[in-house]
């Protein structure tokens, strides 16, 4: 690449970013919203995530497949569903990605306290799918093999998210119908293994009894599984064009993938070892395996790609940068993450189960609660540069839902799952800390 090409990539043009497809640094024109039908094919690649699996696996050790299993299961999907379409409704009316709603709130500066955050988090999300397709294709975590798969699977996504939302329809649209087959066969699979769905449900009785799981813990697992992406829905929700997009975009990513992949991880993980289907389909070789492949690379390639979407939208609009340059870097990080962090799942899990929920609080209160006039700009700069309430309301909220084990003992009546907690905390406080700050004049 010359000087002049390096120069130019890295080179900032804000009306042309605005103008772009993706527009990082303003509300969606009409023009930039996107039809729904890949909006939702995108949105089910996007959350048809190897993680699904694991959380599945990791409740089928713990619960029983009926009826336990499918209502923890439930409730954690539809908490998380209630904060996608909250967020969703946010972004579909404003046009707004979650960087500028983050700026409307917190602040100028009190901005770069949730972006810079939830775009780190975000950054640790896509590591873990980087190594997850390096475990996909490899099978041997640790090796030299499994590293240079690591590597090339974040350069993959890299270089396929420089394309921005156009690129990620082309990787999500295709994926759907292979994910659907290859799921659907694992399940026939596991049911025939095991026997047929009454030694099926003996089966996993026996196994929840060995090492069972609270329902708290339960929940917990499911939330922190998709929480980030119910935080950060605005970014793929904006481009919508009509409210029922806007709802079916969270509902189809937090809750039909989700329940569909808890049975896929939860009857792998009973039956065959396994929750992670490539490791059980590809014993049985042949062509069947080789599709189980392609299907988990495919949906690890579309999640990649929209995970790392994510920060990049969120750092370029808050750093006012190329969109390219923070895929790039974002990527690389991602990447290096990536090498390490896969075997780290369940305790990413339930850190971000505890931290996130609260960081969204604010942004869901001001909107539905405080603010008297919801069609305010939200893409124009506010004019103070810190609303302290929203930082007091993430802060305390999240201090909160990191002892809501301690919280529950002493008051048994806040016997909640945490997320659900730091959540509903940080609304509270901003609630009554907002309108105190105001009366005082500070916070805009």
């Amino acid at each position: 690449m010359s000087n002049n090409r390096i120069s130019e990539f890295f080179k900032f043009d804000e009306a042309a970013e605005r103008g772009s497809a993706d527009n990082p640094f303003g509300a969606l024109s009409a023009e930039q919203r996107r039809p729904g039908g890949p909006l939702l094919a995108l949105a089910f690649g996007w959350g048809f995530l190897i993680t699904g699996l694991l959380t599945g696996g990791a409740l089928g050790a713990g619960l029983k497949l009926w009826p336990d299993l499918f209502w923890y299961s439930t409730l954690g999907n539809l908490i998380n569903f209630g904060i996608g379409a909250l967020v969703g409704i946010i972004a579909w009316r404003t046009g707004c990605n979650s960087a500028l709603l983050f700026r409307a709130i917190y602040g100028k500066a009190g901005a770069y306290i949730p972006v810079v955050f939830v775009a780190l988090l975000t950054i640790g999300w896509q590591g873990i799918v980087v190594g997850a397709s390096a475990q996909v294709w490899t099978q041997s975590p640790g090796t030299v093999i499994f590293y240079a798969a690591a590597i090339f699977a974040g350069l993959l996504h890299t270089f396929t998210t420089l394309y921005g939302v156009k690129g990620l329809e082309k990787v999500g649209v295709p994926s759907m119908l292979v994910l659907v087959a290859v799921g659907l066969y694992a399940i026939w699979l596991n049911v025939d293994k095991a026997g047929g769905t009454g030694p099926l449900m003996e089966l996993s009785a026996r196994t929840a009894a060995a090492t069972p799981l609270s329902g708290l813990e339960a929940i917990n697992l499911v939330v922190g599984s998709w929480i980030v992406g119910a935080v950060v829905m605005a970014e793929y929700v904006r481009f919508s064009r009509s409210m029922f997009t806007a709802i079916a975009i969270p509902f189809v990513v937090l809750v039909i993938d989700q329940w569909f992949l808890h049975t896929v991880g939860a009857l792998g993980s009973v039956v065959s070892g396994s929750a992670d289907f490539t490791a059980y389909m590809t014993s049985i070789g042949g062509w069947i395996g080789i599709f189980a492949i392609i299907g988990m690379t495919l949906a690890l390639w579309t999640t990649g790609d929209t995970n790392l979407y994510l920060p990049s939208v969120q750092t370029a609009s808050l750093f006012r940068k190329p969109k390219r340059v923070m895929v790039l870097v974002c990527g690389l990080l991602g990447t290096v993450l990536g090498l390490g962090i896969y075997a780290r799942f369940l305790d990413w899990i339930n850190l971000l189960a505890t931290v996130v929920p609260p960081v969204i609080g604010p942004v869901i209160a001001d909107y539905y609660l405080v603010r008297s006039v919801r069609v305010d700009r939200y893409e124009a700069e506010p004019a103070f540069a810190l609303n302290l309430a929203a930082v007091v309301s993430f802060v305390s909220a999240a201090v909160i839902a990191a002892y809501g084990a301690e919280i529950a003992a002493a008051v048994p009546a806040l016997t909640i799952a945490p997320s659900l907690l730091g959540l509903l905390a940080s609304i509270l406080v901003y609630c009554i800390v907002r309108p105190l700050e105001r009366a005082l004049g500070g916070g805009g």
